[in-house]
């Protein structure tokens, strides 16, 4: 045994394959070698943790082994965490712990590494205890990893709780904490802990910059996301000031905060400067230019994309065919759906969404209505895209009876916009008793506060009745401030009906809201021509005059540019 010892070790040393380990271990067994721990263990090490492995073949020959060493165990448990069934990595620590070993400081973290993937909160709380009664809950991966469970597990009071008892000067520690706070929608939180950690005169790394951008990017706090990278500048960081070690991910991270926050043009400024780009950084500009309604900057980036030879993902089709919708730019929509659909993407929900969204916003309401049928699965995004769609279009019977197919779905429950849709489809068709039930039922039913757009809606639907004192009582009611679409709501009434008195009154709050655009003044100017008052429309006029609005003027648009396949 002795003679093949040290040179099997040095064969596996050097192993690339599964099919070189075959034939080493062919070898282990017919020299006895086998019965070594050390070259077992490198066996089953290469079997379950390299690249090159294969996790069955590694648990054929653990259960050949009558004493698995404790670092044995470990190599199972770890190449279990980080294969296609994690959910075996728990079973193996399970069965460790029956058969009388001691897990270590190596074991915790692969197996709440498990926990986390499976999001088994109640696993991971099991391993915590025994890692108290084993005293390693001060170990600091294994206290980083109890921390990543619990946050993964959206357990945020747990986590709060392991990173108290943990070591203050830990940067581990402290990014654990920030990365949880971020992935469980706390991004306020993550900003304070950062500036917490600063007070401790903890030094950051580039991981803990990158979670911290991301957490400003979610709040949309572009104050505190200068300040973090004027940090990230201070501590040597910054990648666009540094000519070697371009950190794309960084980078990017940057990129995404200004955009995200609407500074477009310091976002498109770092992102033309960065020498290496990934899809993310294109992602994160193509989908701020739709946010921002600057669609046309989206789509000639998304043109931009393909000629740099980046395949687009689904992130990159939602803000691309959002765009289109923005625009519309049905031509260029249409050329989209065909190539999503000639992809596994075009079977996503987000994206047969937005697909809905741009054939309604450009009055194809056949294609989305054949696009949302086709959906396997249906939330409350895609129910809701297809109900605004048919409304907004005046296809409010249609829109009235998808809402009535949604709530037959007792999985699917509707929103604020949802509701918006349904209020508009009824005050299209004039059905005023049936608005009322349905505003009812959203505050009653499904305990939605009414926003100003649901008043708007309602008291359109009753002004366009010529339900004046309904619409003006419910004006008194309402809890917030009504905007000037509210008032240009009560305005369209009044000219339907020819009713000038009541727009007389409503002059006085419309002129005080200091309109920018010049819709509710050419209306109020139009029920003052209608009547003849032509002092009052000449004041109207001159009021717009001083206040500089011009009135908004009626345009076209031709698409002279389509995507090539």
């Amino acid at each position: 045994m002795k003679k093949h010892y040290y040179t099997i070790l040095s064969l596996l040393e050097k192993c690339k394959t599964m099919s070189e380990l075959k034939q080493i271990h062919g070898v282990m067994v017919t020299s006895s070698v086998i019965k070594n721990v050390i070259p077992l263990s490198r066996v089953i090490d290469f079997c379950a943790n390299s690249e090159a492995g294969d996790i069955s073949y590694a648990k054929s020959v653990f259960r050949r082994i009558n004493q698995p060493s404790v670092y044995i165990w470990n190599s199972m448990i770890r190449g279990y965490s980080n294969s296609e069934n994690p959910v075996e990595c728990l079973v193996m620590y399970r069965e460790m712990v029956h058969r009388g070993y001691a897990p270590d400081h190596f074991t915790f973290p692969f197996v709440l590494k498990g926990c986390c993937i499976v999001s088994d909160v109640h696993y991971g709380k099991c391993v915590h205890d025994c890692i108290m009664k084993t005293g390693f809950e001060l170990n600091v991966y294994v206290s980083a990893g109890l921390l990543n469970m619990y946050a993964c597990c959206a357990d945020m009071e747990s986590a709060q709780k392991v990173f108290d008892k943990m070591p203050k000067w830990n940067v581990v520690a402290w990014t654990s904490l920030i990365s949880g706070l971020v992935g469980n929608n706390q991004a306020s939180e993550a900003i304070q802990v950062f500036k917490d950690m600063e007070l401790c005169n903890v030094e950051p790394n580039e991981i803990t910059m990158v979670n911290v951008l991301v957490a400003c990017a979610r709040s949309r706090d572009i104050d505190s996301g200068k300040w973090v990278h004027s940090c990230i500048r201070q501590l040597g960081f910054d990648p666009f000031g540094l000519s070697f070690d371009f950190n794309v991910i960084l980078a990017t991270a940057i990129v995404d905060m200004y955009a995200k926050c609407g500074s477009l043009k310091t976002a498109r400024h770092l992102f033309d400067k960065m020498p290496d780009r990934n899809l993310v950084a294109w992602n994160s500009m193509i989908s701020a230019y739709n946010q921002y309604g600057q669609g046309d900057k989206a789509i000639d980036l998304f043109f931009d994309l393909r000629l740099a030879g980046f395949v687009p993902d689904q992130a990159t089709f939602l803000g691309v065919i959002g765009s289109c919708a923005q625009l519309g730019a049905l031509a260029l929509g249409q050329s989209l759906h065909s190539y999503v659909s000639k992809t596994g993407i075009g079977t996503d929900a987000s994206i047969g969404t937005a697909l809905v969204d741009m054939y309604t916003k450009n009055g194809n309401a056949g294609s989305a209505q054949r696009i949302f049928d086709n959906l396997q699965k249906k939330d409350v995004m895609a129910w809701t895209s297809m109900i605004v769609g048919l409304a907004m279009q005046g296809h409010a019977t249609e829109a009235l009876r998808t809402f009535r197919r949604m709530q037959e779905d007792a999985r699917v429950i509707p929103d604020q916009i949802t509701y918006i849709g349904v209020l508009c489809a009824c005050s299209h068709v004039g059905l005023v008793e049936e608005g009322q039930r349905h505003f009812r039922s959203m505050v009653d039913v499904y305990g939605i506060t009414p926003t100003v757009e649901h008043y708007g809606c309602m008291i359109d639907l009753l002004s366009r009745a010529g339900r004046f004192e309904e619409a003006v009582r419910l004006l008194e009611k309402m809890p917030i401030q009504p905007n000037i679409a509210i008032w240009g709501a009560l305005l369209n009434g009044c000219e339907i009906y020819e009713n000038v008195d009541l727009a007389d009154k409503f002059k006085r709050y419309i002129t005080e809201l200091e309109p920018r655009f010049s819709g509710v003044l050419v209306l109020l100017s139009n029920i003052y021509a209608r009547a003849g008052r032509w002092q009052e429309v000449k004041l109207t006029r001159e009021l717009m005059k001083d206040r500089k609005i011009d009135k908004s003027l009626g345009c076209s648009s031709v698409e002279m540019k389509l995507m090539s396949s």
